[in-house]
């Protein structure tokens, strides 16, 4: 009879060893990992303080408003401050105490990004509503829609990709990705009412750039033709997703690929594989199928 003590120590000890492809993929910085627990409480404060109205009971009183806003604030400040400092220990090897107070630079900038980010997500609501004639009122869209979720994690993750903070923009993006299958790197650019229909499949690369009055369907890829590689075999992080200028239309499992550039006010059809720069106004529709005529009625 198997010993069920045996079998376990034998694999505790294997297991303990660490492969020679392990230690090259550990990374060079010390102390804890930013908890991905921790990261999903921050952007629940996020959105409480974003939409308090919405997401908790409404507070009229202006004075009890700004109380509940507060604390929420101080919580998301005190939390953010400290997986900022673990991000930063992550990718630095050093033992330095500037990590510390660096964190709390990082974090206080960051919650001076909040009304800039407060207005963007506003108007992506507002671009979602004007799209959508499933929709009766606001509520349903910050509510319901699964583009929300995904557009409060790639705002949040975005403002702090572009402050240097690193490992986190990736989580927050990937949790949303996860949960709404929308997929945009925190890398992103993307402008003001932008708007996903549906959204499962959707993909948006690190550099691409969008404009405004932008929308988009499900699975719409907006991706990269190639890229390249240094000499190292590695790739290069170089420009290489769409431009998308401002009041387009991408229509459902479209894919846009490569540094090209889709001019503003254009329409794109579904199903398209666009590989090449369109002009202003341009109307990129799948041609007309065309009914086979035959002496034969019964041939296909």
């Amino acid at each position: 009879m198997i010993n069920p003590d045996e079998v376990l120590l034998r694999n505790t000890a294997s297991l303990s060893e660490m492969l020679d492809i392990e230690k090259k993929m550990l990374p060079h910085g010390s102390g804890h990992f930013p908890s991905v627990s921790v990261l999903k409480e921050i952007i629940i404060y996020i959105k409480n303080i974003i939409f308090p109205d919405f997401l908790d009971q409404q507070r009229k009183n202006s004075s009890i408003k700004s109380f509940f806003i507060g604390t929420s604030m101080e919580r998301l400040y005190s939390l953010l401050r400290k997986e900022i400092e673990h991000a930063l220990r992550f990718t630095d090897n050093s033992l330095s105490q500037v990590f510390e107070s660096e964190a709390a630079r990082r974090a206080l900038m960051f919650i001076d990004s909040l009304p800039e980010i407060k207005k963007l997500l506003y108007t992506d609501v507002e671009a979602i509503y004007n799209n959508d004639p499933a929709v009766d009122n606001y509520g349903e869209v910050i509510l319901c829609y699964p583009v929300i979720q995904a557009m409060v994690n790639y705002r949040v993750a975005h403002s702090l990709a572009i402050s240097g903070i690193p490992v986190i923009p990736r989580i927050l993006t990937e949790l949303a990705h996860s949960s709404t299958g929308i997929d945009i790197h925190p890398g992103a650019k993307i402008g003001r009412y932008f708007a996903i229909d549906h959204g499962t499949g959707v993909v948006i690369g690190e550099t691409c750039i969008i404009g405004d009055n932008v929308t988009i369907y499900q699975g719409v890829t907006l991706g990269a033709k190639n890229f390249s590689l240094d000499g190292n075999g590695h790739p290069v992080n170089i420009p290489r997703h769409p431009i998308i200028e401002d009041n387009v239309t991408i229509y459902a499992n479209s894919t846009v690929l490569g540094r090209i550039t889709v001019g503003h006010d254009s329409v794109i059809g579904g199903n398209i594989w666009l590989t090449n720069s369109v002009p202003p106004g341009s109307r990129i529709l799948q041609q007309k199928a065309m009914e086979k005529t035959s002496p034969n009625d019964n041939e296909l």
